[in-house]
Formats: C-alpha cells, structure tokens, sequence
C-alpha cells in the first residue's frame, strides 16, 4: 500500500525555508517512512524570494499573503521560519485554522507569546504542532542520547550542552534584525539558539531547578543600512548555570549558546559525565563519539579510557545510505522532518521526537531566568 501525501506548505522563503524544500525533495532516502511529503506552497513578504522555489514542480502556489495558505484546504502542515516577533501571531493563526504546524525556535519572541501560543493550541486540541530543532538529529548525538538513557553513567557528575558560533566575529557585520532586541527579543542569542541546547536535556528529564547565568553584550553597535553605527542590543554571548536531576540525583547542567566563539562556526556539543561512565560528541567531528569507561589493560592494571566510536550514517529513521558512510547537516534536516510526521502519524514509536510545544515553552522561563540572574548577579530559582 502506497504511504499517503502530506502537502507541505512554508511561510518565510529564507535560509531555512529553503533547507526544509531541499530535504522533502531527498525524502525517497528514508525507508518505509508511512507517509509522502509534498511541497506544493510558499509564502515570503519578499517576492524575489519566491523565485528560488521555481525548482520545485510540486510548487503551485507562491504568495505574500500567508493568509492565502491558512484558507487553502488541500494543504496539511504548514512550516513557518519568520522573524520572533511574528511567531505569536502566525503561529496562533496556523493553529486556530485547523493545520498542523512545525514552528521555528524561540516558539514566540518571549514567556508571554510562548504562553500565547500554548493557550491557541488548548483551543485546538487536534492541531499536531512541534518547534524545530534540527541539531540532536545527528547519528552521534543520538548514540550518546541512547547512551545516557541506557543507565551507563551511574550515578551522574555533570553535563553540558552546548552551541556555538563564531558569526558575530566581524565588528563590521551590517546589523540585522537577530541583532536588536526589539524583533530577536530580550533573551538575544539564548532565543536564537538557545532551542538547540535545551531539546536534549529537557527531553532527558533534565529540567533546572535553579540558573545562574552569565550574558554577554559584546559588540554594542554595527553599521546600519547606511553605514552609520546603531545600537546592537542584544545578548552575543550566554552561559547558564544550572542544578538538574538525573535519577533522583542533583547535578550541575552548563548550556552554552555563543555567537561570539572564535575558531567556530556551527558546532552543537554534547557532554554528560557519571561515576560509571561518560559519553561526548560534537559536530566539530560529526562521526566520532567518544565513550568513558575504566578498564582492566593487559600488562597496565585498571585505567580510565575514553574510547572513540565512528556513529556512521543512520539516526532516528533508516535511510538508503550506507551505514559507516557520514552524516551532515542537511540529514538532520531531513531526520528532523522524518520524525515530526511520523509522530503526526502516529508511527513515531520510542523514536526520538521533534521538540514539543510545552517543552519550547519551558526554554522562556529558563532564559527569562537566566536575565534576572545576570541582573542581580544571584542563582535564580524555577
């Protein structure tokens, strides 16, 4: 039996936008996925951006107008990848017109838009949403996800999530809206990636039960449209400090989200530390996982070792690709979309899911925290 089309709809034609085209059109490489994405609509303010998804013949309709999109009946899940200040209204809208929707990170500008759309979707009960976070999708990270949740760490010693760029290096790099605080929000580069850093501990049961932070603002100003300098107001760089449970257990947890990190360019770490073992990993080197463990050495007597595994090409859904071949980015992308509509399908399983609404919303108390620690300079409670 053929799997049924799910027609996919995007608002926001920009970077990720078209990622998103790119991976359903690669969608033929997942095996015995149950259903068949098919991008058929987009919408961007910017009409030059529409031109770009000419390439895709499935496209029929390109708007400016995503109202256009909401009253459309043969689409069913809508992809929306717009500035934070336009989560909350899109957002709301897409859910309140009987869609399903897989939502760009923060899920809303702040706490109150976060809550804005989680109120929407008590409304609309049957509507499927989901907030994207492609990153944990790499076959490492969910080697070491699978490893922690397997019991081999014993009792834990700490962790720490991590995602870091070094974008922001050049103080000459026009301003844009991610840099001001009115369109990114209050919590800056924790709203930006902040997401990335969060979906694996929270998913792990690792909720903090107090922050401390320490929030950068490291290049105030950059050149405005017309060269002349304007405020850059917002966070570059956010460290948090947290305590959070593993089995019972109080550990300290660090998330690390940098914008200003040289020597870096797109790297998501993983690190989590116990008394029986430890596993890491990091985009840096996207094969390799490594694995904490005392051993017996023969002639040596009993040493600790940290021994280093290639994770290959397979994640959360199979795929026709080769297992010890390597894993990118734009497989994430693909991974990512595999298991938002396989859990819409209901045919998830115990597969590692895409970041659920309650659980983006939860991010907004973090960093909302997380300012008021680096404000009066104190652990804040949750």
């Amino acid at each position: 039996m053929s799997a049924p089309t799910v027609n996919i709809a995007i608002i926001g034609g920009g970077l990720m936008g078209r990622e998103v085209a790119a991976a359903i059109q690669r969608w033929p490489a997942l095996i015995d996925h149950p259903v068949r994405p098919r991008l058929t609509a987009v919408c961007d303010i910017n009409p030059d951006a529409l031109d770009w998804f000419d390439e895709i013949d499935s496209v029929v309709t390109k708007t400016t107008d995503y109202a256009d999109l909401l009253a459309d009946d043969s689409i069913d899940v809508i992809y929306v990848a717009v500035r934070h200040d336009l989560h909350e209204r899109i957002y709301t809208d897409v859910i309140r017109s009987g869609k399903s929707l897989l939502a760009e990170k923060p899920f809303g500008i702040d706490a109150d838009a976060a809550q804005a759309v989680l109120a929407a979707l008590a409304e609309h009960p049957e509507a499927f949403v989901r907030c994207s976070s492609e990153m944990p999708f790499f076959p490492g990270a969910q080697l070491a996800i699978d490893y922690v949740r397997s019991g081999a760490l014993g009792t834990i010693i700490e962790a720490r999530n991590s995602f870091l760029h070094s974008s922001d290096l050049d103080v000459n790099k026009p301003i844009n809206w991610k840099r001001q605080t009115q369109f990114c929000g209050e919590a800056g580069v924790m709203n930006d990636l902040g997401m990335h850093t969060w979906h694996v501990p929270l998913r792990l049961g690792w909720v903090p039960e107090s922050v401390f932070s320490v929030l950068q603002n490291i290049v105030e100003e950059r050149p405005g449209p017309d060269g002349l300098a304007v405020p850059c107001d917002t966070w570059d760089n956010a460290v948090i400090h947290s305590w959070a449970r593993h089995d019972g257990v109080r550990f300290p947890l660090t998330t690390e989200t940098k914008r200003i990190d040289p020597g870096q360019k797109n790297t998501w770490e993983f690190e989590a530390i116990g008394l029986d073992g430890g596993v890491r990993f990091s985009t840096k080197n996207p094969k390799l996982v490594e694995v904490f463990t005392v051993q017996n050495i023969p002639g040596g007597g009993r040493e600790q070792v940290w021994q280093q595994i290639d994770a290959g090409s397979q994640s959360v859904w199979p795929t026709v690709t080769g297992p010890n071949f390597e894993s990118g980015f734009s497989d994430t992308i693909l991974q990512m979309w595999a298991a938002f509509l396989a859990e819409r399908h209901g045919s998830l399983g115990d597969r590692f899911g895409t970041v659920r609404p309650e659980e983006a919303a939860r991010t907004h108390e973090i960093f909302r925290a997380a300012i008021r620690s680096h404000e009066e300079g104190r652990a804040v409670g949750l």
